[in-house]
């Protein structure tokens, strides 16, 4: 049961008398806003609530203890330290996969302020930041039911959260419940889908808690092996943000964007209801689940999807870096070499991942879907006779495997969490590459020049998929690459530094990418916050539709994450408060 103790509730806000004002309206700069409910307003709920909510499900509400306060001796009154605990926070707080099994730990701490990180010195002040104040390990679908409804019934700002592998801060909130749905490990395949649809493929549901490589092995361990549709990274939530934004990966290029090929979801709706949605049940909302934006519609409990005969697969991988040259003009003709083939690529059915850092160009791998050593290494040599004939020196290595999985194991590389850092990005079309290849790279140099860099991907879903039904920006029909810019700043710096830091990923080298790239777009789950026009740059002529379907499916706002449908009504004020236009 939660602790009762005054030292907790004062930790929490909650301490009766508290309360300041019953209204929830607040005006700032000309402006009134109608704010959730947050400790110290009359509307929040009294701990005799938060122990209701705690007994209807089962004793799984906890505090929401950010992941290194068990490093500080205390936590708004609370004795936290604990050293075992904290060396293993030490020991882990870069590593994606613990990350992503804490309860609230969010991937980029840029998100949370920088509070509460582990240190070596307990006397260091730790503070809430950007945490939420609840989380909801949910066990049961009864759990996630508890917590939307409590959420929505008490006007709280709400959190889904399955790994918080996140990019955009939208796995965390201040003052948030959070519904943590990670344990939702179920999954079961079948070979032959029997509908609703026209569909009578091999498919696969898989619960809201299952992650990208846990996918791909069930997958692979089927009779026979299967491949679904998922990200590179192995630790993305597969049902969560990541489809619902439209999903892409190294078989996208090959069988379509993961949003292309889901056949149902099984969600909680914002009033509180179970429902189907797939092509005949609630079709709008299936459309819109399909790539209208992470967070915006409904809970997601579970996701059916299609699955695909396994093939073996190929792999390249190049580097050029310092120990080949420092000469800067040699070096970007080798990252010329390789972009200004993405169309070639993808026409290919073709995946590359790389990563563009000064002095640092690092490809791994190049995927060639049902191609074997020989065949990969004919349809890659254009690159290396470019890169040979303009004299950059590289280094590089071909390898063939069974199956795409057996690459995946072996060449995808894990990724890093922990990190403090602002994202950008832009989808470049066919016709970008086609008309304006060296401009994309000057923009690459624009990046680099001002302290960013590059997470880049060659991808097309539209050789796989030209036409799909569903909310994801049709400029991923003529999509040859995508590539994410980053650039370091730290969560707890001045706000002056973090506004001149967003002011150059959208200004600077976001304008550059724009200007470079006129025929892309963005993307919703791997962009910049402050995207300008971003409703259009996110989903094109999909927007009007989606937002009526936000309208429709959560009018009073239960669910939100920032630049999606609806969210122009919405503003953070005051910091930290989430409060709505009025």
């Amino acid at each position: 049961m939660l602790d009762r103790s005054p030292r907790l509730l004062a930790f929490l806000g909650l301490a009766l008398g508290t309360a300041a004002s019953s209204s929830q309206l607040i005006t700032r700069t000309g402006k009134t806003y109608s704010c959730k409910c947050y400790p110290g307003d009359d509307c929040y709920p009294t701990p005799d609530k938060w122990h209701q909510l705690n007994a209807t499900v089962e004793g799984n509400l906890q505090v929401a203890l950010p992941p290194g306060a068990v490093c500080h001796n205390s936590l708004n009154g609370i004795s936290t330290f604990d050293a075992a605990k904290c060396a293993d926070v030490r020991a882990n707080f870069e590593d994606e996969q613990w990350t992503t099994d804490q309860p609230i730990a969010n991937l980029w701490t840029y998100w949370t302020n920088d509070t509460c990180v582990p240190t070596t010195d307990p006397s260091t002040p730790c503070t809430r930041g950007f945490y939420g104040d609840w989380v909801i390990l949910a066990k049961t679908k009864q759990h996630i039911k508890a917590g939307v409804d409590f959420a929505r019934e008490h006007n709280l700002r709400l959190v889904i959260r399955n790994t918080g592998h996140d990019f955009m801060g939208r796995s965390t909130g201040f003052g948030a419940l959070i519904v943590n749905t990670h344990s939702f490990k179920d999954a079961s395949f079948t070979k032959k889908y029997t509908g609703p649809g026209t569909y009578r493929g091999g498919a696969a549901t898989v619960g809201a808690g299952i992650q990208v490589r846990e996918m791909y092995r069930l997958a692979n361990q089927q009779d026979p092996p299967v491949i679904i549709v998922g990200g590179e990274c192995p630790t993305v939530g597969v049902a969560g943000g990541y489809i619902q934004g439209g999903g892409h990966g190294p078989m996208a290029s090959f069988y379509g964007m993961a949003a292309d090929n889901a056949l149902a979801f099984e969600v909680l709706t914002a009033s509180g209801h179970f429902i189907t949605a797939n092509e005949v049940e609630n079709p709008d909302l299936f459309w819109a689940l399909k790539g209208g934006g992470p967070s915006t519609f409904a809970t997601v409990i579970s996701l059916t999807v299609k699955t695909f005969p396994e093939v073996p697969s190929a792999g390249v991988l190049l580097d050029i870096n310092s120990t080949h040259t420092n000469d800067t003009e040699l070096f970007f003709k080798g990252v010329a070499a390789m972009h200004d083939l993405s169309s070639y690529f993808v026409d290919h059915g073709m995946f590359v991942y790389w990563e563009l850092e000064p002095s640092r160009f690092h490809v791994q791998p190049i995927v060639g879907p049902n191609m074997t050593a020989a065949q990969i290494t004919q349809v890659v040599q254009p690159m290396f006779d470019v890169l040979d004939k303009a004299g950059v020196p590289y280094s590089t290595s071909t390898k063939a495997f069974n199956t795409f999985f057996d690459l995946y194991i072996d060449l995808f590389e894990d990724e890093s969490a922990g990190n403090d850092l602002l994202t950008g990005g832009r989808i470049m079309t066919h016709r970008d590459i086609a008309q304006n290849a060296a401009g994309i790279v000057d923009a690459y140099k624009t990046t680099l020049d001002n302290g960013a860099f590059i997470i880049g991907h060659i991808v097309g879903p539209g050789g796989a998929v030209p036409v799909a039904n569903n909310a994801i920006h049709p400029v991923w029909r003529n999509a040859s690459s995508f590539s994410i810019t980053f650039k370091p700043i730290a969560g707890n710096a001045p706000l002056g530094a973090k506004a001149d830091a967003q002011n150059v990923i959208t200004n600077v080298i976001g304008k550059a990418l724009r200007e470079a790239a006129p025929y892309g777009g963005a993307y919703v789950n791997e962009g910049d916050l402050e995207e300008p026009n971003w409703q259009t740059e996110y989903w094109g002529a999909h927007y009007p539709r989606l937002l009526k379907l936000k309208q429709k499916w959560d009018p009073t706002g239960v669910f939100y994450a920032r630049t999606t449908p609806g969210t122009e009504d919405w503003e953070v004020i005051d910091g930290a408060k989430l409060c709505r236009k009025v």
